[in-house]
């Protein structure tokens, strides 16, 4: 998952392979962009880092990113493929002129193997979920005609009754 399925602009190319420099470590894509759901400049970019010192790669994604360290919010996630409780740390990054919306998530390096799992078993998605997506995709972020509550509700919606992927537990500390 260290390539994207879908096509990344130049931009943002360029942005990840700096950030991949600098940091040191695998950028690992997850969500949409792995999917055939992904809309380019309008759906966020999901990437997880895993790193043996938190704080170190924290720090150091705080200053790459030019953001407060208040902006990285602590929770803690239940994962269904093995019931595992793990500890992360989760910050939104918005690039206005390049309209690049990306969530970090970063994690200890000793839950790389489960988390890659998770994410990977979300990663292919029937037909008609991807349509349906892509419908409230489109609805949200184009037509700007549907709240976020609705878009949130039926995207939930769409992959918990109809694909049967368990709801995440997530709590942010």
């Amino acid at each position: 998952m260290e390539t994207t399925k879908n096509k990344l602009s130049q931009e943002e190319s360029i942005f990840f392979e700096k950030l991949r420099n600098y940091l040191d470590i695998p950028l690992y894509f997850y969500g949409s962009i792995q999917r055939d759901d992904y809309l380019p400049k309008q759906s966020d970019i999901d990437v997880a880092l895993f790193t043996d010192n938190i704080k170190s790669t924290i720090t150091k994604l705080q200053t790459f990113l030019n953001v407060d360290k208040s902006d990285f919010k602590s929770f803690v996630w239940i994962l269904n493929y093995d019931n595992n409780l793990v500890k992360g740390y989760k910050v939104l990054y918005k690039q206005s002129e390049n309209e690049l919306i990306v969530e970090f998530s970063i994690y200890d390096e000793k839950y790389k193997y489960s988390i890659l799992e998770e994410h990977n078993g979300k990663k292919n998605l029937p037909f008609y979920a991807t349509y349906g997506l892509v419908i409230i995709k489109y609805l949200f972020y184009t037509l700007n005609i549907l709240p976020k509550e609705w878009f949130v509700y039926f995207k939930n919606l769409i992959l918990t009754k109809l694909v049967f992927i368990k709801e995440d537990d997530f709590v942010v500390l």
